[in-house]
């Protein structure tokens, strides 16, 4: 069984400050875990440090202003922390960037689509790169978790840079949990972890969603089963109304039926009657 919160281990997780990070970081201190923190708001990451010291104490938590985008600073967090704690034993890269508000086109500034894909892709790359070598070389086992999303598989129109991003780390992520499998000696793991609907940040829960608690539990019962593809349900969309719509995406391919037929006019008789089916 592979443990995600090991007693003693060491956590890293970037956008740890709200969200998933911040259960997922309250998870790592309740096991008894020393916790780095990696987060591009000061604020946010300073109250959930503080919270995180009353469980663990002080000397068992760090809080880091960083930029996952920037390789650099990655590597010199990794260093570092090798140097006061040793390797992580769980790496989450979990910081993500989404524009909103009106934006999502096509045609979004070249800037929307630079940062999305520094922080949603080369994020992951650059915490891996950072992170790996250390990791592999200590004979404790270890796990690597990469926060993609549901829109990275179903691709739904209206935010093309933030699909593409993730659907870049879904295979990002495929190929990185392979080439540890292949890897003589190799102790460490990687799993993609897929939420659903899950209220993060400070928004307001709302019925249907899953609070980002859910999310970290499902994601350790997934990991100590060794799945790979964490495909997190919540209260609107079991995994098997999740499971269809990637059907119906693959089909798209093999039947060369019009690209995202799910939302082709068209199309939409056709699915409803194949979500329809048992």
């Amino acid at each position: 069984m592979v443990e995600s919160f090991a007693a003693g281990g060491v956590a890293v997780i970037t956008g740890g400050a709200s969200g998933i990070g911040r259960a997922a970081a309250r998870r790592a201190a309740q096991a008894g875990m020393r916790i780095v923190l990696a987060d591009v708001n000061e604020t946010k990451l300073a109250a959930t440090a503080s919270e995180l010291v009353q469980v663990v104490g002080a000397g068992n938590v760090r809080a880091e202003t960083l930029d996952v985008a920037d390789a650099a600073a990655m590597v010199a967090l990794a260093r570092s922390v090798e140097s006061q704690w040793g390797s992580p034993t769980l790496l989450m890269n979990n910081a993500a960037f989404f524009v909103s508000g009106g934006a999502g086109g096509i045609l979004d500034p070249i800037e929307n689509w630079q940062r999305t894909f520094a922080v949603n892709v080369l994020g992951p790359v650059n915490g891996v790169q950072a992170f790996l070598p250390g990791m592999l070389e200590t004979d404790r086992p270890s796990v690597i978790v990469n926060t993609g999303s549901k829109q990275g598989l179903t691709n739904p129109p209206g935010n093309p840079a933030y699909n593409t991003s993730k659907a870049a780390v879904n295979a990002y992520t495929q190929n990185l949990a392979r080439d540890l499998r292949e890897r003589q000696g190799s102790k460490v793991s990687a799993h993609l972890l897929i939420p659903g609907w899950t209220t993060t940040g400070e928004a307001e829960h709302r019925k249907g969603a899953w609070l980002a608690e859910q999310v970290v539990a499902y994601m350790e019962a997934a990991i100590g089963r060794e799945e790979f593809f964490i495909l997190c349900p919540d209260e609107e969309t079991p995994n098997e109304t999740d499971h269809k719509r990637i059907l119906w995406n693959a089909l798209d391919i093999i039947e060369s039926r019009p690209a995202l037929s799910r939302w082709h006019p068209e199309w939409k008789e056709r699915f409803a009657a194949f979500m329809a089916r048992d």
